[in-house]
């Protein structure tokens, strides 16, 4: 088959990879109905993070399942899945606890490249969440986005105590601060502080709950929060870029007491010790253990109830998944869609 391999810093092709196939017993394969680019992929495309081979790209993905390994109890050929971007084997202590990101026997999917037409799935049974039937092609981007950026936003969210009388401020205006939105909506707070300067991501903002748009950043946006909150800061703060500027600003806009979510991809973040003791303030972050929500996100999504597949403003053919790359970066698009003939589809 052929897949994203990223050669050097943008340089993205879509080359000749070898055919997924059983290595464990507690594999699948998937046939995939949709993929896509994540924010966390531009840190090795532009460089930042340092790319030393080429290396396959990609790991969010949906489909159906074409092959099961022996071992394999709770999935079945022909079934549509959603899955973690870390696989899990959601048994181990951490599992339990509901870190299943950090799995002790956690793989990272990004190592196996879900930007192709078929993916290896390790520990399927503790990975997986398969839906109730074949869904309908119009709700696959929203199933596709539970698979990371939905998830994502839904931790930073329950990290930040989003909640009924709550005040919530989104740092970061990409997909993933867009679904924190969506998920501070469903968690009923009482209003919702978007930072964003891009007019097209302020309305879809606004669609899944921004009660309010903040366009300063910095110390000026910091002010502009602490005046909107009688100059104590957010009850609940989502930190979804990963930049010094992006952590700070969260850190500073968030009340003593107050909840900040963290799940941007930190690159050269350095936290100056007495500011945060002075701040005190709840940190909770990190990768985000997607496999806890899936299930409730799923339903939430079948049943109509919820529609995080509006980030996908751009859907590709796999094939031409470098124009999908470079139209984020270029921030032409919120979140490519990628498909392996251009059509979604079950």
């Amino acid at each position: 088959m052929k897949g994203a391999v990223l050669f050097a810093p943008h340089d993205v092709r879509y080359v000749e990879r070898e055919d997924p196939k059983i290595v464990e017993p507690t594999d699948v394969i998937l046939r995939l109905s949709a993929t896509c680019v994540c924010g966390s992929d531009l840190w090795p495309y532009r460089g930042i993070s340092p790319v030393r081979r080429p290396t396959p790209m990609g790991h969010e993905y949906v489909g159906v399942v074409e092959d099961v390994g022996t071992s394999v109890r709770t999935v079945k050929k022909g079934q549509f899945v959603v899955g973690s971007f870390f696989a899990s084997d959601d048994t181990c202590p951490i599992c339990q606890a509901g870190y299943q990101s950090r799995c002790v026997n956690a793989v990272p999917m990004g190592s196996l490249g879900a930007q192709a037409p078929y993916l290896r799935v390790p520990l399927a049974d503790g990975t997986l969440v398969a839906t109730p039937e074949l869904p309908p092609a119009s709700m696959i981007p929203s199933l596709l986005a539970a698979s990371d950026v939905l998830g994502t936003g839904w931790f930073a969210a329950d990290a930040a105590e989003a909640g009924p009388g709550k005040t919530v401020v989104v740092v970061g205006d990409g997909a993933v601060g867009l679904l924190g939105v969506l998920a501070a909506k469903q968690m009923r707070a009482e209003r919702i502080v978007l930072m964003s300067r891009n007019p097209d991501r302020q309305q879809l903002g606004r669609e899944f709950g921004a009660t309010d748009i903040v366009t300063e950043r910095g110390d000026e946006g910091v002010a502009r929060i602490k005046e909107m909150t009688n100059g104590l800061g957010a009850h609940s703060v989502i930190e979804a870029v990963g930049t010094q500027e992006s952590m700070m600003q969260a850190l500073r806009s968030t009340r003593p007491g107050g909840h900040l979510g963290f799940v941007g991809v930190a690159h050269g973040v350095a936290l100056p010790g007495l500011e945060l003791f002075q701040a005190e303030v709840h940190l909770l972050g990190g990768p985000a253990p997607v496999r806890r929500y899936l299930p409730e996100l799923v339903d939430l999504i079948w049943s109509g109830k919820i529609d995080p597949g509006e980030v996908f403003d751009l859907t590709l053919p796999l094939d031409q998944v470098a124009e999908g790359y470079k139209a984020m970066d270029e921030r032409r698009a919120i979140k490519t869609l990628l498909a392996p003939d251009g059509k979604v589809a079950a």
